[in-house]
């Protein structure tokens, strides 16, 4: 008797730790963050709303979408752990949709469903998960054939119940953002280099971009380098 009760208890203190972690992973008590743009970079923005500074997650298309903005909005998702609580914002309902998606997928967390989502617009990553276009969804750093086959059989069916609409931000055309001086380069290594890729590699793939498109913004050759390296 006394087995069976040990045996039970075991089992709900594990069910239990499990619902825990489910519910600390996708508790949202932020929808929306509206202030002052207080910085600016390719990987965080810091909102100043009522006093309070929020240094929130961003990827490219979002900070292609902030740039030369005084007051912003952000729609918010939050990854709590018993670690950390990370902020992810983005400038539509719908792309914050495409990367909840993305993190439901096993082995999927925030920063490579930023990393993702920095790779290709949401209405490109619309396109190649639907089309089951796995091998450029391998592309991106980290991922590999066999986890980008598992985005696509994950997400195939409700990727294109998402509706863009027209505040689905994109990264910019190259001639609207031509290069300066070369801020470019360090810009878009220390970038890289936030999210985990060294300094070395990242300069050489950003050196090779920009030889072959000096006029390219950094959005752009963060997005161009993340498929190299």
């Amino acid at each position: 008797m006394w087995q069976i009760n040990l045996h039970t208890c075991i089992f709900f203190c594990t069910f239990a730790g499990i619902l825990r972690e489910y519910a600390l992973a996708h508790i949202r008590m932020i929808d929306y963050i509206k202030g002052q743009l207080s910085e600016l970079n390719p990987t965080f923005a810091v909102i100043e709303a009522a006093g309070v500074g929020y240094q929130i997650n961003i990827a490219l298309p979002t900070y292609s979408a902030l740039i030369d903005q005084a007051e912003v909005k952000l729609y918010i998702t939050e990854i709590i752990r018993e670690d950390t609580h990370d902020l992810f914002g983005f400038s539509s309902k719908a792309e914050r949709e495409i990367f909840m998606q993305l993190t439901t997928v096993s082995g999927i967390g925030g920063n490579t469903a930023r990393m993702i989502m920095s790779a290709y617009t949401a209405a490109e990553l619309r396109q190649l998960i639907a089309t089951g276009n796995s091998k450029a969804l391998s592309q991106v750093k980290g991922l590999g054939p066999k986890m980008a086959q598992r985005i696509i059989v994950d997400l195939k069916d409700k990727i294109l119940k998402i509706d863009l609409g027209d505040g689905a931000t994109s990264i910019p055309d190259t001639e609207l953002f031509p290069a300066e001086a070369n801020p470019i380069k360090d810009e878009a290594v220390s970038a890289l280099v936030m999210l985990g890729f060294t300094a070395a590699a990242s300069g050489k793939a950003v050196d090779k971009i920009l030889k072959q498109t000096p006029t390219a913004p950094v959005e752009t050759v963060i997005r161009e380098a993340l498929k190299m390296l």
